[in-house]
């Protein structure tokens, strides 16, 4: 190897070292910084709902849960939207028609998030007010157990039009994953149940399909990962007026990533900084645990043909 040949794969891998260095300097120093809440409020911090900063009272359990039912909502409605899209993609459509779905799938996801937050406050949250949470409401809110998620006034911005603008959002992740990773499938998958005399939906559904799962399962995780972490476009249409945690999805209320936007520039004091700083390093976690976790079940698909079998 040459000089130049040495120095430029010295460069080269000093410069991917940098980036999980950079993660691990990132996560030390939110440690640092969350340790005197830590250290005060010890688990109760994600368990206690109670947010007061004049009494230095910090509990992020209500925070975490608008987190869980916004980002559950967004990976209900997006998450059979993606996968079916991914299918039509992969499987049905024509080359011509293909190339257009994957362009304007694409491009939802270069979209900012301010301006999904501006379609949603303007048009999506008068929408919901005036004609779904009433509809909603009178239908299923007589009901008993369903029935919880639907009381109160329809506000429109809450818990449910926040769930809605997610799943937008999350939307072309999971279809382009979940794409790609239908294309991982061996065409043997398909070729072996054709030959078997096999309709092309009994194709995809006891060979493709069953190969894919796994990739298509962390197509949804990395979805889901996105929905924990967004910010903007949720604050803009949450309502922020809530920290109590309320059954109807109706309620306005918070996210961590929202809560960490409303309040970080308001934390005046040591001990609300911490807090605001853990509710940061919470996210940070669980949003490298569950991108983990995904990439390694789209890996398992996309790895090769041992993957996975024809099932008839």
């Amino acid at each position: 190897m040459g000089r130049g040949d040495r120095v430029f794969a010295g460069v080269a891998t000093a410069l991917a070292a940098a980036v999980p260095l950079l993660l691990v300097a990132i996560v030390l120093l939110l440690m640092a910084d969350a340790l005197p809440a830590v250290q005060r409020y010890g688990l109760g911090f994600l368990t206690n709902s109670m947010w007061d900063p004049v009494a230095e009272k910090f509990g992020a359990a209500a925070y975490a849960y608008g987190t869980v039912v916004t980002s559950a909502l967004a990976l209900l409605i997006a998450g059979p939207i993606g996968v079916g899209c991914a299918l039509f993609i992969a499987e049905y459509a024509p080359a011509s028609v293909r190339g257009l779905v994957t362009f304007l799938v694409d491009l939802l996801a270069t979209i900012p998030s301010v301006i999904y937050g501006l379609w949603g406050f303007f048009i999506l949250a008068p929408v919901m007010r005036s004609g779904l949470e009433p509809f909603l409401k009178n239908t299923f809110g007589p009901l008993p157990v369903v029935g919880a998620l639907f009381t109160g006034p329809a506000v429109g911005r809450d818990l449910l039009v926040a769930g809605v603008i997610l799943a937008i959002m999350i939307l072309p992740t999971v279809t382009a994953v979940s794409r790609e990773v239908l294309r991982a499938v061996p065409d043997t998958q398909r070729e072996g149940m054709l030959a078997l005399g096999a309709t092309k939906w009994e194709t995809i559904s006891k060979a493709v399909l069953p190969y894919a799962r796994g990739g298509i399962a962390g197509a949804l995780i990395l979805g889901l990962a996105r929905a924990l972490g967004e910010t903007m476009a949720v604050t803009m249409v949450i309502g922020n007026s809530s920290t109590r945690i309320q059954a109807s999805l109706f309620t306005p209320g918070y996210t961590l990533a929202s809560a960490i936007a409303n309040q970080f520039t308001e934390a005046d004091k040591a001990i609300y900084f911490s807090a605001i700083i853990t509710i940061a390093l919470v996210l940070l976690l669980v949003a490298c645990v569950l991108n983990i976790l995904a990439r390694l079940l789209v890996w398992s698909v996309s790895r090769g043909p041992g993957a996975g079998a024809v099932r008839a």
